[in-house]
């Protein structure tokens, strides 16, 4: 089936369920539908523009190839009158400069794809071996070796992949470090096609958010070295300026360091946990305080700067349930025995946050173990500590700290949502005889949680293998709920791998 053939088929769709009606007559049209149809035509539609800025990406791109620099007066973008492509782009489409650029940015990697299939199959019909046969060796072949990002291209192209999950991955793990020596070259190249080829596949069921932060960590966590560099740059760019408007009012600009950041963040969650969708099931002390809270007049932004001037103020000596309310605000951050072990002998490796997943220098996890303490996690060859039984109905800060680590935050599909803000979820009903075992809980976060019980989900998981989330009948296949892909890499250094995260039969997972 032709490119456009398969666009008629999602419009034939999109007109036998609106109709043929004049463009001022469509918030109506769709107003008098059935809730099917009207979910019918966000997907039909969003089909069919995702195909056409697929199409308009690839121009882009050849715009951008005949509009460089040593082009000159001669380039397409110069003779319509533009300094470049970018500049031409945003004009016809009415976009800003940043989507531009990210317009012509995706375009380029397309094009350099497409570019390397031209010339393989050249070499190809010439009897010279292609780079698929060559070994990616340092040879004639590594000359038209595949571009690092040319799986993202094929996603995209191929419709499963959105421009803007295309843009994230991209930007996310950035070019892969080339130190000069062809051989070390090639195999930061094939570690970061592996991980856009991960990437790709996790995007129906996670976030455009999630996608770009898991490929930041990925990065980070395949590059160590480079990864101390940006954590380092960051912290460097560290600052805190204020200054008065044109009528007096102060205003502020933080930029933050990674750590830091996460710290304020993990302050103001604590203080406004009820009113951001945090866990319900707490304590009875807290419950007044968290009503009286949902109660306060003041808006989340006004609470916020409120919290961190009461902060200020008590400084040092504050009490910290008076600031922080009963669940004090701190970061915690994940390391492995052997990330710990490579840090204290100078050797780059990386830790990650419990919430977000971001990656920072393993040394950092050091530092902040003079301040806060470690907690040592066992596993067995499961990855399941910590079972508890029917002794009680909650689990444990204990259980939950393995929870997170496992699961990163709420498992549900397409859902960002961090650990703090999640609940422990029993996928056999304690009331029906269930255990408070870590192997029988999952993470979810409190819309999710109650959306499961309240239509009718359920959550089943056999032998140790993969949760799966099951719809009421009539709502689809059952779901494989799998971890989210930055944490694949942050136990790949783990001795033996985890089940979950052990790789495909013919794949090769990097690691540090």
């Amino acid at each position: 089936m032709s490119f456009f053939d398969d666009i008629d088929q999602h419009l034939d769709v999109l007109r036998d369920v609106v109709g043929e009606v004049d463009a001022g007559a469509l918030p109506s049209t769709v107003a008098g539908s059935r809730d099917a149809d009207v979910l019918r035509v966000i997907r039909e539609s969003t089909t069919v523009i995702e195909a056409l800025a697929a199409l308009r990406i690839a121009a882009s791109g050849v715009l951008a190839a005949r509009s460089r620099r040593e082009q000159g007066h001669g380039g397409v973008a110069a003779g319509e009158g533009h300094r470049s492509a970018v500049s031409l782009v945003q004009e016809i489409t009415g976009t800003t400069r940043t989507e531009a650029a990210k317009q012509v940015r995706l375009g380029e990697s397309l094009l350099d794809g497409a570019k390397l299939l031209g010339t393989t199959r050249a070499r190809s019909a010439e009897g010279e071996p292609d780079a698929a046969d060559a070994g990616g060796g340092a040879g004639p072949a590594s000359a038209v070796r595949e571009p690092w990002h040319a799986p993202l291209g094929r996603a995209q192209l191929a419709g499963t992949l959105s421009a803007a999950q295309h843009h994230a991955i991209l930007h996310g793990l950035g070019d892969p470090p080339a130190p000069g020596d062809p051989a070390v070259d090639a195999e930061f190249a094939e570690a970061w096609s592996l991980a856009a080829s991960q990437l790709s596949a996790e995007a129906a069921h996670r976030t455009v958010e999630e996608l770009a932060a898991a490929a930041r960590t990925i990065r980070d966590r395949l590059d160590p070295v480079g990864a101390e560099e940006r954590f380092a740059a960051r912290f460097d760019g560290r600052s805190f300026r204020m200054w008065k408007d044109a009528h007096g009012v102060a205003h502020g600009h933080l930029t933050f360091d990674d750590e830091s950041a996460v710290f304020l963040q993990s302050v103001f969650d604590s203080a406004l946990r009820p009113r951001r969708g945090g866990p319900r099931f707490v304590a009875d002390d807290e419950k007044a305080a968290a009503a009286e809270l949902q109660d306060d007049p003041r808006t989340n932004t006004q609470l916020e700067f409120d919290l961190l001037l009461d902060i200020l103020r008590a400084g040092v000596l504050a009490d910290a349930k008076a600031v922080h309310g009963a669940r004090q605000a701190g970061v915690r951050i994940v390391v492995t025995d052997n990330a710990w072990e490579k840090s204290h002998a100078g050797v780059p490796a990386i830790a990650h946050l419990e919430d977000g997943l971001t990656a920072l220098p393993a040394w950092a996890a050091a530092q902040r173990a003079c301040d806060g303490g470690t907690r040592t996690i066992w596993i067995d060859g499961t990855g399941e500590p910590l079972h508890l039984g029917r002794e009680q109905r909650l689990y444990s800060s204990g259980q939950r700290v393995t929870l997170a680590i496992r699961d990163g935050g709420c498992r549900w599909p397409s859902c960002d949502r961090p650990a703090s803000m999640c609940e422990a979820h029993h996928i056999d009903p304690y009331s029906e005889g269930g255990r408070t075992d870590v192997d029988r809980g999952v993470l979810l976060c409190r819309f999710h949680h109650m959306q499961l019980h309240h239509h009718r989900w359920r959550i089943t998981r056999e032998d140790g293998e993969e949760f799966v989330l099951h719809p009421p009948a009539g709502k689809g296949a059952p779901v494989t709920l799998a971890p989210r892909l930055a944490l694949a890499f942050a136990w790949a250094d783990v001795s033996p791998p985890l089940p979950r995260f052990r790789k495909p039969p013919g794949a090769a997972v990097p690691t540090n």
